[in-house]
């Protein structure tokens, strides 16, 4: 269930999703292929990680059918996906320019105290 814009910020977006923050849920929503999921953000970062942790370049070079997708599942959040290369490379953009988003706002929190992003 995602709350009103009142309380949700986007942290970064492509053409194939977006991330948002909601301050009234303190969840991370991940908006995916026409998917959405909501993460606690430790969640949110370990499924991050795991993405990560797909090895492309094999994906690339391996002939081999097994290497046409990846399945990766998060059972913290009863999410099993089905990824092709694309899909992978694409959400990888996605969850980094949205980590690099939470780090850039809990950096400013810090030296600024309370803001607000205009």
């Amino acid at each position: 269930m995602l709350f009103s814009s009142t309380y949700q910020h986007e942290l970064f977006t492509t053409q194939k999703g977006s991330v948002l923050q909601c301050d009234l849920s303190d969840k991370i929503y991940l908006n995916f292929k026409e998917l959405s999921f909501a993460f606690k953000i430790q969640d949110f970062l370990a499924f991050r990680r795991k993405v990560q942790a797909v090895n492309i370049h094999e994906m690339i070079f391996n002939i081999s059918d097994q290497y046409d997708f990846e399945i990766l599942e998060f059972p913290q959040n009863q999410l099993s996906l089905k990824l092709t290369l694309c899909d992978i490379v694409q959400l990888r953009e996605l969850l980094d320019g949205a980590r690099f988003a939470i780090e850039m706002y809990s950096m400013l929190h810090e030296v600024l105290g309370d803001f607000e992003v205009v």
